[in-house]
């Protein structure tokens, strides 16, 4: 007859101890090896193969360590944790440490039974972290199956990346460019949003009226929305500008998602208002219907806000969890490593004389020719005055993109009527704040009315060419003195540029000119959104050992949002005015960020003194943003009728006035000064709303000290990224691996492994390649998650890292394992830390847990590893609290230790264990009730999701190692080996 086996228990088949999980059946047990991970679960049927009840054996006296080989063990031991039997079940087994700031959305998230949540955190916080946290957690407690996150192309393969590299979800794209090749793969009536799990769509690609409707058919029941200020429209079309119609598209597909009362949606935007309050009420509109209209002057407005609104600056989270949090001490607390400062200065250049005569020429032309097209009717007006535009544009960017505009045709000349003339012109020629379709966005629009381009637009095209290079264009040589200002301080900078043939032109024309040792590319639209990442990784990668070396990144606006580029550039260069500031922030917020090294990020913004559109541009729109940031410690969005309405008047006044006139006092221009002082107060209003959005709608709903708590729990059962490098070096070292570190502050190192057992070299070269282990190459250790093939990621899932650690942990389980063993499951230390003999075990727990769920009970066999530690003899031992035994791990020999006093005394503490059965089971009955509690206090909102919750601690419990500390005594004739200082 067949044992029947509970969760939890041992059992021996195989050859080997196992775990008995939940789905189990008593015909077959369901089975992952005992400190193995979930890749490694095995099912067994007992009817064919012997099983039988097993029980952890003891460790050996024989067998003795030295001072380190508690801490090695017991990190071995964590890593291989995949899911802790907190209330967090994923935090085991992601790629990134977060921030304690970054658990404040998935606490907000966890106490919700449908998780509907505005992340509105600064530019360069980290929601796409937060996200993904609360998508990982979802998942992990099967809250959520399946998986889609809507964002611009543009931002697609870097989604990819973060969700792959960080979370491992390994989600599918979809966008213009796949569709085809994921549709040929389906089943006949399939949806490609059934056959994948785990999707990144496009956008622009799913509003369209077919794909929209089968997406919302078959939407998972887990959605994250990017950008999502691009996704809602104004009630008053007036206020929607050019964008206005696809952002209608768009709100419409996600109020149709969201009418789903069970569907989970993560809405992120850095601007939840954009200056536009009915567009922030439909916002909140989609997160909870009942929020459109809320009453948010109320205190009871704003708390149920608060539940489902999250909105921090840098400020608010740049020193966290400290004693101006309301936390009793600062032993938590948590500094970010945000640039403190940003350096601006704003750079004029003046026209060569040759240059000048160009640019009066063009605005001679554009006067006569919006002139004349005013007299021929609205549709050729409107024609004329985008096309104008762009000339003036591309003419004050450079040469080449100005001879580009001057040859090409108007994009606008094609339209049927004025309306279709600015829905033509206008994307093209502004830089709305709220415009998320970059791609094409760069290319050099046209000036030209007809195919063929007249004699007057040619002739000037000629003078532009001959225009080109340093000598000519001064703009061109300032860039190069204030780039060699910068590469000479160390800096390696990004130049933005408006157009792509201004971009191409910078980079030829820098080449060689900045040093031997600078490295120069070009990023434009011309380049696929995944090649544009390549390009700027091998930029990267450029002679990365060489620190004299610089790099220098040419890119348009195609990078300016949500590219992350603040690991390989610290410095931004607007070569171009943007018309809009809000363009600004974007490409400065690519280096600015979270994860950018320099303490200050350098920014240089070039204007032309003398073109008569530059220097009204940065009078009116830069100052006036500037100060609001100023005052409010934000960037506040220029609402795009404001910038619109001041760049319609500079251009309007240069045609009338030509460019010398331009230099008087754009507010003294006749008509114009009701304008500008609507312009004002709109703007005004905007800054004044954000400004009441970010104090009365602060996150509040989660205090730092319910932070504190979980952070606490998390650090004590998984510990930390830096205990992971330290372990991985010491286990190498000891493995007889050859080690290079730097020590560079970078915190990354090299190993090779030619030397290391057999075992572990076949172990790596399963996870980093046969050739690299084979030919004993040098096998880079990142800190970052974010690696190349053939490099291994310092972080707990990484599989290099699981590889060591394995390793780590049999050798120290089998005590005839051959070679080097870093680790053991006994010690006698001889050290000053203690003035008793104390004695240090640590204790693996497994718990049962019962995780109810709005899909129903789930049964989790989880673990956890626990330092005890006594003094004293084990029958009147006098135990430590847990902070006590943690800080033994820290000791260190400071005498020899006498081999028969060490084999003594580790025989006694093991003699002793069976004594101590009664306070281990009492210490895992307290750990459960701990979790239980812990459980309850992350969901308290959500008493339906809490009822039936049980942690049920699993006996007997797993004595892994025994170390003994022992004051100084005497010196002793002989040692134990491993045990000396």
């Amino acid at each position: 007859m067949s044992l029947t086996y509970t969760a939890g228990s041992l059992v021996a088949a195989r050859g080997r101890e196992w775990v008995v999980l939940p789905e189990s059946a008593p015909d077959m047990l369901v089975l992952r090896p005992l400190g193995g991970s979930e890749d490694d679960i095995a099912a067994v049927f007992p009817t064919f193969e012997e099983v039988r009840p097993a029980e952890f054996a003891a460790p050996s006296p024989d067998d003795l360590g030295d001072q380190r080989a508690a801490g090695l063990l017991r990190t071995a031991l964590r890593i291989g944790f995949r899911s802790g039997a907190g209330p967090f079940r994923s935090l085991a087994s992601i790629a990134v440490e977060p921030r304690a700031y970054q658990l404040v959305p998935l606490l907000m998230a966890l106490r919700q039974r449908t998780v509907r949540l505005l992340i509105s955190d600064d530019v360069g916080i980290g929601k796409t972290v937060e996200a993904g946290l609360i998508a990982k957690e979802l998942l992990a407690q099967g809250e959520a199956t399946r998986l889609a996150v809507l964002c611009s192309p543009a931002l697609a393969e870097q989604w990819q990346g973060e969700l792959r590299e960080k979370f491992g979800i390994d989600a599918e794209l979809v966008l213009a460019s796949t569709v085809s090749r994921l549709e040929r793969n389906l089943e006949l009536g399939q949806s490609l949003f059934d056959r994948h799990p785990f999707t990144i769509i496009s956008t622009d690609f799913i509003k369209s009226t077919r794909h929209r409707e089968d997406f919302v058919k078959h939407c998972p029941d887990l959605v994250i929305v990017d950008e999502a200020h691009t996704c809602v429209a104004a009630d008053d079309p007036a206020q929607g500008g050019a964008s206005s119609a696809t952002n209608q598209l768009r709100y419409e597909l996600l109020r149709k998602v969201s009418a789903d009362a069970d569907r989970h949606l993560l809405l992120l935007t850095a601007t939840p208002h954009s200056g536009k309050e009915s567009a922030f009420r439909n916002l909140l509109g989609l997160v909870r219907p009942e929020l459109a209209t809320l009453d948010l002057e109320t205190p009871a407005g704003r708390a149920k806000l608060a539940e489902h609104f999250v909105a921090r600056k840098r400020a608010d989270v740049r020193d966290y969890l400290t004693k101006e949090d309301g936390l009793a001490d600062d032993s938590l607390a948590e500094r970010t490593a945000f640039p403190s400062d940003r350096w601006t200065k704003d750079e004029p250049y003046k026209l060569t004389p040759a240059y000048r005569a160009l640019l009066d020429d063009a605005i001679a032309y554009a006067a006569d020719r919006v002139s004349a097209a005013g007299e021929q009717g609205k549709r050729e007006a409107r024609i004329a005055w985008w096309s104008v535009i762009a000339l003036l544009r591309s003419m004050v960017s450079s040469p080449a993109a100005a001879a580009q505009t001057l040859k090409t045709r108007s994009k606008s000349a094609t339209a049927r009527t004025a309306q279709e003339a600015d829905a033509l012109g206008a994307p093209v020629a502004a830089d709305s704040a709220d415009n998320d379709r970059l791609e094409g966005m760069d290319v050099a629009p046209g000036a030209a009315e007809s195919e063929d381009a007249g004699a007057r637009l040619l002739e000037l095209a000629q003078r532009a060419e001959q225009l080109v290079g340093p000598a000519e264009d001064a703009k061109l040589k300032a860039l190069t003195r204030h780039l060699k200002g910068l590469v000479a301080d160390g800096y390696n900078p990004i130049v933005f540029c408006r157009y792509i043939p201004t971009a191409d032109y910078l980079a030829e024309q820098l080449d060689g000119k900045l040093g031997k040792k600078t490295r120069i590319a070009a990023v434009t639209g011309t380049l696929s959104p995944q090649q544009r990442l390549e390009r700027i990784e091998q930029l990267g990668a450029e002679e990365a050992d060489d620190p004299a070396v610089r790099r220098v990144l040419i890119a348009t606006d195609c990078l300016s949002e949500g590219v992350n580029l603040q690991h390989h550039f610290d410095a931004v260069v607007h070569y171009d005015l943007a018309w809009n500031p809000t363009r600004h922030d974007q490409r400065e917020g690519r280096v600015d960020r979270y994860g950018q090294k320099r303490d200050q990020v350098r920014v240089i913004t070039m204007y032309g003194e003398d073109n008569g559109i530059d220097g009204k541009v940065l009078e009116v729109l830069f100052k006036k943003h500037r100060q609001i940031k100023k005052d409010l410690g934000i960037s506040v969005s220029v609402p795009d009728e404001t910038a619109s309405g001041v760049t319609d008047a500079v251009v309007e006044w240069l045609l009338l006035h030509g460019r010398q006139g331009s230099q008087e006092s754009l507010f003294e221009m006749d008509g114009h000064q009701e304008s500008f002082d609507r312009i004002e107060r709109e703007w005004s209003s905007a800054a004044e709303r954000e400004k009441t959005s970010r104090s009365k709608y602060a996150q509040r709903a989660i205090h730092p000290e319910e932070v504190a708590r979980e952070v606490a729990a998390v650090r004590t059962a998984l510990g930390g990224a830096e205990e992971v490098r330290e372990f991985t070096l010491e286990a190498l070292r000891d493995l007889d691996a050859l080690i290079r570190d730097p020590r560079d502050g970078s915190g990354d190192f090299t190993a090779q492994v030619g030397g290391t057992p057999a075992g572990l070299r076949d172990a790596l070269a399963a996870t980093l390649g046969n050739r690299l282990v084979e030919e004993d190459r040098a096998i880079p250790f990142r800190t970052t998650p974010a690696i190349g093939r053939g490099e291994a990621a310092l972080v707990r899932t990484d599989p290099a890292i699981g590889a060591v650690a394995s390793y780590v942990l049999d050798s120290a389980l089998d005590a005839k394992a051959l070679g080097p063993r870093p680790a053991r499951r006994c010690g006698v230390v001889t050290t000053d830390a203690v003035s008793v003999r104390t004695t240090l075990l640590l204790v693996r727990y497994r718990f049962h847990l019962t995780l109810p769920s709005r899909t129903g009970e789930r049964q989790v066999v989880a673990e956890d590893a626990r330092l005890l530690a006594y003094e004293g003899l084990p029958q009147r031992a006098r135990w430590l609290d847990d902070d006590a035994a943690a800080a033994l791990l820290g000791a260190r020999a400071t005498a020899n230790t006498h081999e028969l006093a060490a084999r003594k005394a580790i025989t006694r503490a093991l003699e002793g264990l069976p004594g101590l059965a009664d306070h281990l089971t009492e210490y895992g009955t307290r750990l459960a009730a701990e979790l239980d509690a812990s459980h309850r206090r992350v969901r308290k909102a959500n008493e339906e999701i809490v009822r039936g919750l049980k942690v049920v601690p699993q006996e007997p419990t797993d004595v892994l190692g025994v170390y003994v500390y022992v004051p100084p005594a005497a010196p002793a004739a002989s040692t134990v080996s491993g045990a000396e200082a």
